[in-house]
C-alpha cells in the first residue's frame, strides 16, 4: 500500500464514518432518553433511501400507505386510552379533535401532497424534503405503538420489543420496495484534486452534512428548552418527572430525531452504494458499534468511535475484504471487556 492508496481509503473511511457517526448519535440519544436499544434505527436508513429513490424515479412511494396505517393504529390506541379514563370526558371533544388532526389528517395530507408531486420532476431539495416528510413521522408513531405502553419495563423487555419491531419493519420494507436495490442521484458530480488525491463532491457533501448536523444537535441540546428537557430526562427520568418534564413527550421527540437522522443517513449514503430493503440493518449495526465505544452515553466518544469504525472498515476492505465485517464487529469485544473491568457492576433498579 502506497500513500495515495492510503489516502483514498482514508477518504472512504471518513465518509462512511460520518454516516455511522450520525447513526451512533441517534442510538445514544434514544437509549439515554428511553433506555431502548433502538435496533430498528437502520430501517429508517433503508426507508429514507428507497423512498427518495421512488420519488426520483417518479413512482409513488409505498411508505405513504405505511404512514397512514401507523397513524390509524395510533389513533385507535389513543382513543381506547380515552375510553379507559372516564374522568377526561370534559376534554374528550378537544382531545379527539387533536388526535384526528395528528394521527389521521396529517398522514392523509402527506399522502395527498405526495400523490400530487411524485409524478412531477422535482428539484433535489424538494425530493429530500418530501422524503423526510414521509419518513420522519414514523419515528414517534413507532414509539407510540411499540414502546410507550412498556416505557417503564426493564431494558431486556425493551430490547426484545426492539428486535420484534426490527423484523416487522424489515418485512414491511420487502413488501413495499421489493427485493431489488436502488441507488439515488448524486448530490454533486464534481471532483476535486488535492495533489495526487481525487476527492469526490459527494464525499464532501456527506462529511459536510454530518458536521452541520452534529453542530445543530449540539446547539439544540445546549440552547433550546426541549433539548435541555431531553438532556434532563436522559440523566434522571424520575427527577425529570418531578420538575414537570414529560418523559412521554421526551421519548416521542427522541424517536422523531432518531427517525430524522436515520432518513438523512439513508439519503446521504444512497448515492454511494445500492440500498436494499434490509441494507439498513448492517449500516445501523456499525453505528451501534460506534455507540458502544461511547458506552451508549457519550456523544463525542460515540461519534469518534463511529469514524474509527468507518476507517477500520475501509482499510479492512483493502487488506482482507472477505473478513471486513468480522473485523469491524470484533472491535466490540475489547471495548466491552474494557468497560466490564473498568465500570462497577450494579443491579438494575426496580421501579
Amino acid at each position: 500500500m502506497d500513500l495515495s492508496i492510503a489516502a483514498i481509503l482514508a477518504q472512504d473511511g471518513i465518509t462512511t464514518g460520518a454516516i455511522y457517526a450520525l447513526l451512533a448519535l441517534a442510538l445514544v440519544l434514544v437509549f439515554s432518553v428511553t433506555r431502548v436499544i433502538f435496533i430498528p434505527q437502520g430501517e429508517f436508513v433503508s426507508y429514507g433511501a428507497l423512498t427518495l429513490a421512488a420519488v426520483q424515479s417518479q413512482k409513488f412511494p409505498a411508505t405513504c400507505w405505511l404512514l397512514m396505517a401507523m397513524g390509524a393504529a395510533c389513533f385507535v390506541v389513543e382513543t381506547a386510552g380515552l375510553v379507559g379514563h372516564p374522568e377526561r370526558r370534559a376534554h374528550v371533544v378537544r382531545t379527539l379533535a387533536m388526535l384526528v388532526a395528528k394521527y389521521l389528517l396529517f398522514p392523509v395530507a402527506v399522502y395527498l401532497v405526495t400523490h400530487e408531486l411524485f409524478a412531477q420532476p422535482l428539484p433535489m431539495l424538494a425530493q429530500i424534503a418530501l422524503t423526510l416528510l414521509i419518513v420522519i413521522p414514523m419515528g414517534p408513531f413507532v414509539y407510540r405503538l411499540a414502546f410507550e405502553p412498556i416505557a417503564e419495563g426493564t431494558t431486556l423487555v425493551l430490547l426484545i420489543v426492539a428486535v420484534a419491531v426490527h423484523f416487522a419493519m424489515v418485512g414491511l420494507g420487502l413488501v413495499m420496495f421489493g427485493a431489488e436495490g436502488s441507488r439515488t442521484n448524486a448530490f454533486s458530480d464534481a471532483t476535486f484534486n488535492v495533489g495526487s488525491l481525487s476527492v469526490s463532491g459527494q464525499s464532501l457533501w456527506v462529511i459536510g452534512a454530518a458536521l452541520v448536523l452534529i453542530a445543530v444537535l449540539y446547539l439544540y441540546f445546549d440552547r433550546s428548552i426541549s433539548g435541555k428537557a431531553l438532556r434532563a430526562t436522559s440523566v434522571n427520568r424520575v427527577g425529570a418527572r418531578l420538575v414537570g418534564i414529560g418523559t412521554t413527550q421526551a421519548g416521542r421527540l427522541a424517536f422523531t430525531l432518531a427517525a430524522g437522522l436515520g432518513a438523512l443517513c439513508g439519503i446521504l449514503v444512497a448515492p454511494l452504494t445500492t440500498i436494499y430493503y434490509d441494507s439498513g440493518f448492517l449500516i445501523g449495526l456499525k453505528g451501534f458499534v460506534g455507540a458502544i465505544i461511547g458506552g451508549l452515553v457519550s456523544y463525542p466518544l460515540a461519534a469518534a468511535g463511529a469514524v474509527l469504525v468507518g476507517l477500520l472498515e475501509s482499510y479492512s476492505s483493502f487488506w482482507a475484504s472477505a473478513y471486513k465485517e468480522v473485523i469491524v464487529f470484533t472491535l466490540i469485544i475489547p471495548v466491552l471487556l474494557w468497560r466490564s473491568f473498568a465500570s462497577p457492576h450494579a443491579e438494575e433498579d426496580e421501579e
